[in-house]
């Protein structure tokens, strides 16, 4: 149901995310996590998950993204993005997060804060790689999101001890560098990181700091109602989508409703799905330069300029920027 700001009709956006690995954001399966809502029809939809079941002929019950991005599948996934099929003239929207830099952002808003974190943590996420090495740069983004994440393994002072040792030798070794100066200044918040430790281990966690799904369909969100319409969201079930999350999603964009379902159910998800998965696999493919201009092209339109990415490179391929700072810390 599609409705104007004027005449209070709700319009329903379902929704689904591909390269989901909870809060192990630099050592899981994928480096980039996507978020997809489209706006069709309920029997729009479904024709088009019945016409890619024909053209594909899979036996499988549950077609996913992966089924259109087989090479032999090409011209059913050009023809699902492309200008003649059911996503264009503003029907879907897909917010990406870049993992690494995600957890830069994370851990640079949490220990210094202030106006100036979002230039702090685009500095350090281009100058770290080149300032640091390889190891370096990846012993500072594992301790990191081991500091941030609610989970502890070990000692309950541990995660703190491991982010000081690499920030302080980080620190010491490249005083002289602008990415030193700023580990320096994350370094001497000490006092930050311990009481946000505390407060993890002293009481259960609404927001985890390094889940990107939360602030992804924030983002989503306030997208879809930035005209002033009236959204109910359709999504795919997820654990982490407690009732408490739920009640904050809906006032923070704000929303009518919110109802989880199984995607099986709902081919507006299923079509969510299949977006989801092919732009985090084409994103991901631009990242890690191989990726295909023409594929690149196709996606382009649907990716939101809120998407958090902070790669030079791949970012002006794909048409995405930096996260608003509002979007950002709305989680």
């Amino acid at each position: 149901m599609t409705g104007s700001p004027e005449n209070g009709v709700v319009t329903e956006i379902a929704c689904d995310e591909s390269g989901s690995d909870g809060e192990n954001l630099t050592g899981g399966n994928t480096d980039v996590f996507a978020h997809a809502s489209v706006r069709l029809p309920q029997e729009t939809a479904a024709e088009y998950v019945r016409e890619i079941r024909r053209r594909i002929r899979s036996p499988a019950e549950e077609y996913k993204a992966n089924h259109l991005l087989r090479e032999k599948h090409r011209a059913v996934m050009e023809s699902f993005l492309g200008p003649a099929g059911p996503l264009r003239d503003g029907n879907a929207h897909v917010h990406l997060t870049e993992k690494t830099y995600f957890v830069v952002d994370r851990v640079v808003g949490l220990l210094l804060g202030g106006a100036a974190e979002g230039l702090d943590a685009a500095a350090l996420f281009r100058e770290g790689p080149r300032t640091f090495g390889e190891r370096g740069w990846r012993d500072f983004l594992t301790a990191s999101n081991r500091l941030l994440r609610v989970r502890n393994d070990g000692a309950p002072t541990a995660p703190a001890d491991v982010f000081f040792r690499t920030v302080d030798s980080l620190r010491d070794a490249y005083a002289a560098t602008a990415a030193g100066v700023i580990v320096g200044r994350l370094a001497a918040a000490r006092s930050r990181a311990k009481s946000y430790r505390e407060r993890l281990r002293d009481s259960p966690v609404l927001f985890p700091l390094l889940n990107p799904l939360l602030p992804a369909i924030v983002g989503t969100a306030r997208y879809w109602t930035a005209d002033g319409r009236r959204v109910r969201l359709v999504h795919d079930r997820q654990n982490m989508l407690t009732p408490e999350r739920v009640a904050w999603i809906m006032d923070a964009a704000p929303l009518t409703e919110v109802e989880l379902v199984a995607a099986r159910s709902d081919a507006r998800v299923q079509l969510a799905d299949f977006l989801a998965g092919i732009a985090r696999k084409l994103a991901s493919d631009e990242l890690n330069g191989r990726g295909d201009p023409a594929l690149t092209a196709l996606l382009r339109p649907y990716l939101g300029t809120d998407s958090v990415w902070g790669d030079a490179a791949s970012g002006p391929r794909l048409g995405t920027v930096e996260v608003n700072s509002a979007v950002r810390r709305a989680c």
